[in-house]
């Protein structure tokens, strides 16, 4: 009976660490409430318990003014300084704050130098300039047909007899690597919230073939990394692809606790989520609907002021069952090209809008952190990002 007794608190010790689905480590968990999903806590009641994670003294109490493995956490009133999205506007962030979490909120990257509004405007047109695999007039013919005030944009009325997508040339564009593997990824996913995606190895390895192609392999990623470089928030390009790959198709729960959404899937593919469309702002994943009869085009509320791609549009639409009343994308882009933008805005202005300049014309893209949960040392999910447009941007409901 002694020898049980003895075993007892192993015993229970390697049962949580054999069936808990966290690291048990206190990064990104200093000042938490005490959670029965970990072996070991990191609030300051643990030293009290006995129950305090191995590195509990190093990240929480030790670099207690320290945002080092911190960023992004609840608030506590325990401790002596904060980490969070608003400390700031309090007053109450750790010294190092912009330093260990990019000064605000916590989106991707590593901390290192800010960058400013006109450094990212500079940025987006060269980007802009670089984007060889746009399609080009003759690849992509659209027929917005009917134009619509914001009041109407919830009428859900058909005003388009006709597609959206007058012609693509497929041939053409679908045969680039960046496209080729984007189609490889967006038919992975199912719309549905509240039920787990469940991954392949081989969609996972389409996952990475899509962020490596685009942003390691062409002309345009790779200005995009070097900025960021330069910027002292990625020490290797390795580091800014494994970052990407969390940041986008890291899964979280939107509905009942299920492992069912990422920022990938919400902004590229869509979802549904009580009863209407959420997120869906890929012109492609668009056309390929549309092609094939589940998606019917109603109307649009913003026609963006490029004459020629890549445009903006917001715009209305029936997808199998569920509707959109206000979906907004970048039109005729290449696949490197949405996704360095919506990345550039997310690492350097999380939660926050973005103001970009293509071709001379002002682009806002508007993005959002997911609050809920976090990876790496606190680092946020994207939880949306879509083009504003000043009409528009109020009625970009379910994001």
């Amino acid at each position: 009976m002694r020898k049980i007794t003895f075993l007892l608190p192993l015993l229970v010790t390697l049962f949580y660490q054999g069936h808990s689905t966290q690291l048990d480590s206190c990064s990104g968990r200093c000042g938490y409430g005490t959670d029965s999903g970990f072996s070991c806590q990191c609030n300051p009641s643990c030293e009290r318990f006995n129950d305090c994670c191995s590195d509990y003294a190093d990240l929480c109490k030790e670099a207690s003014t320290s945002c080092k493995g911190r960023c992004g956490e609840k608030y506590n009133s325990q401790n002596k300084c904060h980490c969070n999205s608003k400390c700031s506007q309090h007053g109450n962030c750790c010294s190092d704050y912009t330093s260990q979490c990019g000064g605000d909120g916590g989106g991707g990257g590593g901390g290192g130098s800010p960058v400013s509004d006109s450094e990212i405007r500079a940025l987006s047109e060269a980007l802009y300039a670089l984007d060889s695999n746009k399609a080009s007039p003759s690849e992509l013919v659209l027929d917005p047909q009917a134009l619509v005030p914001n009041s109407q944009t919830s009428a859900q009325e058909d005003l388009a007899p006709r597609p959206l997508f007058q012609y693509l040339d497929e041939e053409a564009l679908f045969s680039r690597p960046t496209y080729a593997t984007l189609l490889t990824v967006l038919d992975n996913y199912q719309r549905m919230t509240g039920q787990d995606e469940d991954f392949s190895p081989q969609q996972l390895a389409e996952q990475e073939a899509f962020v490596r192609e685009t942003m390691s392999s062409t002309e345009l990623g790779r200005e995009l990394y070097a900025f960021l470089f330069t910027k002292g928030l990625y020490a290797s390009e390795e580091e800014f692809i494994q970052d990407l790959k969390m940041m986008w198709f890291g899964l979280y729960s939107r509905n009942n606790k299920k492992m069912d959404s990422s920022g990938f899937e919400h902004i590229f593919a869509g979802e549904v989520k009580g009863g209407k469309i959420s997120g869906f702002h890929n012109w492609i994943q668009f056309y390929l609907l549309e092609k094939q009869g589940l998606l019917n085009y109603y109307s649009h509320s913003f026609n963006g002021p490029w004459v020629n791609y890549p445009d903006v549009l917001g715009m209305q639409f029936w997808w199998d069952g569920y509707y959109k009343q206000v979906g907004s994308a970048i039109i005729g882009c290449s696949p490197e090209f949405d996704f360095a933008m919506y990345s550039l805005c997310y690492i350097t202005r999380p939660g926050k809008r973005c103001s970009l300049s293509l071709g001379g014309k002002e682009l806002i893209i508007q993005t959002y952190t997911w609050n809920n949960s976090s990876y790496g040392n606190g680092k946020k999910f994207i939880g949306s990002a879509f083009p504003a447009s000043p009409r528009s941007m109020a009625m970009q409901d379910g994001e």
